[in-house]
């Protein structure tokens, strides 16, 4: 094998194969070169592209990239908003003060008992209970004599005397009262005591301080002092 057997000179023979064994070194170590290069490439991509993975991880959670902490989410202040002043459709509220030509209540009316100072024991004097319309409407009231009366008390509140104790009146007067008007009825008293029902026995009242009290129906006046002298 290390003789050259041919008609060329031995020393072609020896130069081939030295350039053979050369070119077969050659090839030998550029490839044993290329793998430690490319080993060595690619442990340094994969450091590289771990510290660059890291480095991103730390910066920015590719979570929070995509959904923000709650911690981070700003939630905004509702504005104050005004209550709605303009019309909406809803139907006024009914009035509430007297209606013109309504029922004349006891808040729309005046009640008094007009009388003298002073009347004589046993004598009969005439006392009047007043009644005026007070609203700035006209309204309706039933006036009817049944409706209508006065008490006498004495100083103790005792009640002595009523003017429909004895002699009651029965009629049917349903009025309308204008703005203002007053209107009064006469009631005489004839001079004695009564209880309602006249089944006590009547008597003269004895002098002193008393109170006459006017009533309407529901409607009652305040006392008008009276002396019996």
């Amino acid at each position: 094998m290390w003789h050259p057997v041919g008609a060329l000179p031995a020393r072609v023979y020896w130069r081939r194969r030295l350039l053979v064994l050369a070119l077969l070194l050659a090839v030998l170590g550029g490839g044993a070169w290329l793998g430690i290069v490319l080993h060595t490439g690619a442990d340094g991509d994969l450091e590289t592209a771990a510290a660059s993975s890291e480095r991103s991880t730390a910066r920015v959670p590719a979570l929070d990239r995509v959904v923000p902490p709650v911690a981070r989410v700003a939630t905004p202040t509702p504005a104050d908003v005004p209550l709605a002043t303009g019309d909406t459709g809803a139907a006024a509220p009914a009035p509430t003060g007297p209606v013109a030509g309504g029922p004349c209540t006891d808040e729309m009316i005046g009640l008094t008992v007009r009388a003298p100072g002073t009347v004589a024991v046993g004598s009969k004097p005439t006392f009047e209970l007043v009644v005026t319309n007070l609203s700035a409407v006209p309204c309706t009231r039933t006036l009817d004599k049944g409706q209508q009366e006065i008490a006498l008390f004495d100083g103790a509140g005792t009640r002595v005397w009523g003017s429909n104790d004895c002699f009651p009146e029965a009629s049917s007067d349903l009025r309308t009262l204008a703005p203002g008007e007053t209107l009064a009825f006469p009631l005489v008293w004839g001079g004695l005591t009564s209880e309602p029902g006249c089944a006590a026995i009547r008597a003269t009242p004895s002098p002193g301080a008393y109170v006459l009290r006017g009533r309407l129906d529901t409607k009652i006046s305040p006392d008008v002092p009276l002396t019996l002298g």
